[in-house]
């Protein structure tokens, strides 16, 4: 995540410099955007323990997206812009995690056979800084006459914020999506076994989005966010194997099975070998295209 903030700070420093403020303090354009409502769609990815690609997990970084699980979500949120440079935007966000160690080459996820999909509900709260803005008011009519200047709304920002979010991991089991907290997969309460995890957390988010006017009221756009959060338990793995015969006592054959599905090397999967990385916690990415409503008709 570091390296994430660096590199973008590198990229894009150069433009707030090259505005000077150029289109900003000079008019009040900016104005007109003040209030928006908007709505996205787009696919999720999970940087977590699962899947990934033909080698060892890193650190549930970007580079090890696996593509094979990208699924759909979709967004409705609330945009004040504060000034010419920052906004504030209220959002909500439901898509479906997913991963599956079937989708990788690499020798110990493929044999450990884990795979996983989790709603993902979340409420956010960013704050938005204006890197680049080109606001200009469309045509306009006075006395009978009327102009041909072309609408530009032109907007590139970065984002930051706080969100909380619910998840639910669920597994295959019989052909039959289950419910794995209740399971215990790692002994989470259990003698010996992990800590419980409660399915409500927090997620920091860091973004990027550019969006363009397409009417006098409506903007396109696309929106990147890594959301870096506060558990590894999305796809219900993070420390080591439990004790089956403790698991079959305590939630049956599912629980077995679902803490334990290896397909080949079973001797690597026994209790206490690591099943998952407890170093560093789980993380999504959304990619969105977004559309924004101008609610401030008028400028008023």
């Amino acid at each position: 995540m570091k390296n994430i903030i660096i590199a973008i700070l590198i990229v894009f420093s150069p433009l707030v410099y090259a505005q000077k403020y150029g289109g900003f303090g000079k008019s009040r354009n900016w104005f007109m955007n003040k209030y928006e409502a908007y709505f996205s769609i787009g696919a999720t990815s999970f940087l977590g323990d699962l899947g990934g690609l033909n080698r060892e997990g890193t650190q549930k970084s970007i580079v090890d997206i696996d593509f094979q699980s990208t699924r759909i979500g979709g967004s409705a949120g609330y945009r004040y812009r504060i000034s010419p440079r920052w906004a504030t935007s209220s959002q909500i966000y439901f898509g479906m995690l997913s991963g599956d160690d079937a989708n990788t080459d690499e020798i110990v996820r493929r044999s450990r056979n884990l795979s996983f999909r989790s709603p993902i509900l979340e409420l956010s709260q960013r704050i938005e800084f204006i890197v680049y803005a080109n606001e200009k008011m469309g045509s306009q009519r006075s006395r009978g006459l009327s102009s041909n200047r072309k609408n530009v709304n032109d907007i590139f920002y970065l984002f930051t914020g706080i969100s909380g979010f619910y998840f639910n991991p669920q597994t295959k089991i019989d052909g039959k999506w289950t419910n794995l907290h209740n399971l215990r997969t790692e002994g989470q309460g259990l003698p010996g076994g992990a800590e419980e995890y409660s399915r409500f957390s927090a997620a920091i988010p860091l973004g990027i989005g550019f969006k363009f006017a397409i009417t006098e009221y409506w903007k396109l756009g696309l929106e990147v966010s890594y959301n870096k959060t506060f558990t590894d338990y999305i796809d219900d793995v993070s420390t080591n194997y439990y004790d089956p015969t403790v698991l079959n006592k305590q939630g049956g054959s599912d629980a077995v099975y679902a803490g334990n599905p290896s397909i080949e090397n079973h001797n690597w999967f026994v209790a206490g070998q690591q099943r998952g990385n407890s170093d560093d916690n789980d993380a999504y990415l959304f990619t969105s295209i977004t559309f924004t409503r101008k609610l401030n008709l008028g400028g008023r």
